[in-house]
């Protein structure tokens, strides 16, 4: 397969022009012909003005990232370290039958093999992940809109199998799902077009988009996205995280850089290190680490030869999915320009969920999207559906066609699913005529500040920007995560609790996404039920001043009728 470079033939670079970069910047060297320079160097004379951000916010950008005090820090690494002992006790216990073993084994035949499993990952799941493990992948029998119903399972050997009991747990209110403005829905009424789609198309394609799986809705679908975003083209796949795994291979290679925030997605890694660039990562959203690693790469060159990188890109989320925080877009996209850098955005929970009208951070710093050279989101959050897609010029989108993985060997999206983020992509647009997409993103806004604020003054300790929708709760101890799930749920309330290793070993949350569809009923009931688990638990760690919350909170619902 041909190596591809994001030259004049994919990515051409804009006109030399004047810009900014955190002050004074001259203007560009001569490019060559092909609107390249000729490699990765430094702009000259560049004047840094001394502030972190100088003139590239148009408005605040402000973010949250309290710490602990030290003692919860050092009862954290206690609770692990008592739960690892008693796990190496029952370990022992198991060796001796004293305690019966319910992991699976390996075959007698298969005794002298190595084992298929690292042995801490077996030590792990056996002896911490089953102590929590009835908190996820709790079955769910209903539409995820802002409640849904729960199938009761019972565990009779401490989580090692489940039993149903025939029972459901009607109307939990839903803080988990990524359903941002609510269009994970079964109002007949508004899958009027998805229902005929299904009758005109079926439920699959059973082919790929480049032998017999290319469909007319397709087309639409890209078009509308491209529209949307405001660049030249875009192409849709029927896998959000195989958008970034597959596609990362095909823009880069061997001999190219690439530069990774150090809290993206799977996706991004898996991508990364299946392209055979070499990786390098830099503090999550610390733009003088980013630029250290540019110059020294700029500067020093590829390892052993010092031959200049063929391509650096830059790799980043639009929301941290684990973080609630939000990329520093202007920054790095100066920093992008100044480094003669690629920059690879990825708004799967950002797009729909931020930005005056919902189209993603871009639109959130009020920045041009040509300015990002690789523009790709998913369908699965915001849209209600499923798969993702890549934007940006019309070569880099004709080479994606024939070169990614995803493109060549994947099924095609299914009709259904294309016209269910269709019908959406028209409501936030409001080409379908009414304004219930715009109502639906201001509400998402609303909302979000909201229960960010409420969280905050009742003594939580939440991370990330006060725009995003993802809302960490810092819960810190093992032993609380399990019960602070488990309580909830006896409340009626469903969400998610993510520790280690997802998370840093004295940071295990529980993640609140807020929807446009949770009603201002739901959210105080939620926010009452937090501040007696907080109490409960003890978990309200925060030391900054607490206010009370007011009777008279101001209203957040707005109508969403046309």
């Amino acid at each position: 397969m041909p190596t591809y470079s994001l030259t004049s033939q994919s990515l051409p670079m804009a006109a030399p022009r004047i810009s900014q970069c955190n002050g004074t910047h001259t203007g560009h060297k001569e490019p060559l012909k092909n609107g390249l320079h000729k490699r990765n160097g430094v702009c000259k004379a560049a004047q840094h003005n001394g502030t972190p951000n100088g003139t590239l916010y148009k408005k605040p950008f402000m973010e949250s990232f309290e710490e602990a005090p030290i003692y919860v820090a050092v009862l954290t690494y206690i609770g692990y370290g008592v739960v690892t002992l008693f796990g190496y006790l029952r370990d022992f216990m198991r060796a001796w039958g004293l305690e019966k073993c319910h992991m699976a084994e390996e075959r007698e035949e298969q005794k002298d093999f190595v084992p298929l499993y690292q042995d801490f990952e077996n030590f792990y799941t056996r002896n911490l992940y089953m102590r929590v493990r009835d908190n996820w992948n709790r079955p769910i029998c209903s539409v995820p809109g802002p409640q849904f119903d729960l199938m009761e399972r019972l565990t009779d050997d401490y989580n090692w199998t489940y039993r149903y009991t025939g029972k459901v747990i009607k109307d939990v209110i839903n803080m988990g799902s990524y359903n941002y403005l609510g269009f994970a829905e079964n109002d007949p009424e508004s899958l009027v077009s998805v229902k005929d789609v299904v009758q005109s198309y079926g439920v699959g394609v059973c082919s790929t988009r480049q032998e017999m799986g290319h469909l007319d809705n397709h087309k639409e679908l890209e078009d509308l996205v491209a529209e949307f975003l405001g660049v030249e083209e875009a192409m849709v796949f029927s896998m959000g995280f195989a958008t970034n795994s597959m596609n990362i291979p095909a823009l880069v290679g061997k001999g190219c850089l690439i530069l990774s925030d150090e809290l993206n997605h799977t996706s991004l890694i898996l991508g990364a290190r299946l392209s055979g660039a070499t990786i390098r990562i830099f503090k999550h959203n610390n733009m003088q680490n980013l630029e250290k690693q540019l110059r020294d790469a700029v500067v020093n060159g590829q390892p052993r030869t010092h031959r200049a990188w063929k391509k650096i890109l830059i790799l980043v989320e639009g929301i941290y999915s684990m973080e609630g925080s939000i990329a520093r877009l202007p920054e790095i996209v100066a920093l992008k320009k100044k480094y003669k850098a690629y920059l690879y955005l990825d708004e799967a929970h950002s797009i729909g969920a931020v930005g005056a009208t919902g189209r993603g951070v871009v639109e959130y710093f009020g920045m041009d999207p040509t300015d990002i050279d690789v523009l790709m989101g998913t369908f699965t959050k915001s849209f209600g559906a499923a798969g993702g897609y890549i934007a940006g010029r019309k070569t880099l989108v004709d080479y994606l066609r024939t070169h990614s993985h995803s493109a060549v060997y994947a099924a095609s999206m299914p009709p259904p699913i294309t016209e269910q983020i269709i019908r959406v992509l028209k409501c936030i647009m409001g080409l379908d005529g009414t304004l219930i997409g715009l109502k639906r993103v201001q509400q998402l806004e609303a909302n979000t500040r909201y229960f960010r604020q409420k969280l905050r003054d009742v003594g939580f300790i939440t991370y990330g920007n006060e725009d995003s929708p993802v809302i960490p709760v810092l819960l810190y101890m093992p032993g609380k995560v399990g019960a602070f799930a488990r309580h909830m749920l006896e409340k009626k309330i469903g969400v998610v609790v993510v520790g280690f290793p997802a998370t840093p070993i004295t940071e295990a949350r529980a993640r609140f996404c807020i929807s446009a569809a949770h009603t201002k009923e739901m959210l105080d009931k939620v926010l009452d039920a937090l501040d007696e688990m907080g109490d409960f638990l003890q978990l309200k760690y925060s030391r900054h001043s607490r206010s009370a919350r007011s009777a008279a909170d101001h209203e957040t619902n707005l109508d969403l009728d046309d």
